[in-house]
């Protein structure tokens, strides 16, 4: 009988290891599939990142290449035979849109992620928003060229094209600094609140300073719009080559005098005046990029500090 079990049990234990060996290969079978899933999957990010760098690359060699030495610092600096016109007045048009859009996109991100519910007027409002980012930018060259130039008797100046391309970056603004808000924890309000702060004292002094990471981005994203749109610009801005004295007079911006270049470009030096442009204008959008990251990277290790 003791025997009899004995033999029953060892054939158990054969049978269960048996089971066990299977399942772990089948455990490691699938494992293996997962791993080289994933290092697929790995390769074709990597892949497509170096896609990404390669062009990026490319392009920047190509078009300082292609200047063949006509970028210096008389080109710079000359208001007679250089660009530095169509340099101030491209800042100019940066800095009154900045100034005009980034507090009213301020204020309606605030609004709808702070205040706001889901009442028809912020279903509305979000309408609205959607709307805005999906016109094209000729059609807000046309409403400014009506609105601005026209109604207002602004005529072609450069505060015409920066209340225009303020608009069109409204959307932008409101957008990425929503989605910068959404990430500041609740703990942080609820903290706030539970000291006797009010609700705009959190919003000032707590919510906007952890956000503002996220606000440099919309600014960024802004920035980078309005110094690559051209058909609100023609409209509104001009095409005047002088040095502007002030934002009520017109102007031609770094983007408009490039496509006039390559338009009217016959001689081989033509083309590279229009490529030291374009030199110049890749440059102004790395050197604000770069100034915008470094102070978004300032504020991020204070407030990592301060928390």
């Amino acid at each position: 009988m003791i025997k009899k079990l004995s033999e029953f049990f060892l054939a158990e234990t054969q049978v269960s290891n048996q089971r066990f060996g299977r399942d772990a290969e089948r455990r490691n079978f699938r494992l293996a599939k997962r791993k080289l899933f994933d290092t697929l999957m790995y390769g074709i990010m990597a892949a497509a990142s170096g896609a990404v760098i390669i062009a990026l690359l490319f392009v920047l060699i190509y078009i300082f290449r292609s200047q063949a030495g006509y970028l210096n610092w008389s080109f710079l600096t000359s208001a007679e035979t250089g660009i530095l016109p169509m340099i101030v007045t491209t800042l100019y048009v940066v800095l009154v849109s900045i100034a005009v859009a980034l507090p009213v996109g301020l204020a309606t991100a605030i609004f709808l992620n702070e205040y706001s519910g889901n009442s028809p007027f912020i279903r509305i409002l979000r309408l609205a928003i959607e709307t805005l980012a999906g016109i094209p930018s000729i059609i807000y060259g046309l409403f400014g060229l009506l609105m601005f130039v026209r109604i207002l008797n602004f005529g072609q100046s450069i505060i015409a094209g920066s209340f225009t391309l303020s608009i069109m970056i409204l959307p932008v603004i409101i957008r990425t600094t929503e989605e910068s808000l959404k990430t500041i924890p609740n703990s942080f309000r609820e903290g706030s609140l539970a000291l006797g702060a009010t609700k705009f004292q959190t919003t000032i002094f707590v919510v906007i300073p952890s956000a503002l990471p996220g606000i440099l981005t919309s600014v960024i994203l802004a920035i980078g719009r309005v110094v690559g749109e051209s058909a609100p610009v023609l409209l509104t801005v001009g095409l005047a080559k002088n040095m502007p004295r002030s934002i009520f007079e017109s102007g031609r911006t770094l983007t408009i005098h490039l496509f006039y270049l390559t338009n009217e470009a016959v001689r081989p030096e033509d083309f590279g005046i229009a490529f030291a442009t374009a030199s110049v204008l890749v440059i102004l959008v790395v050197i604000i990029n770069t100034a915008a990251k470094i102070l978004t990277f300032n504020f991020r290790k204070k407030l990592g500090e301060i928390l």
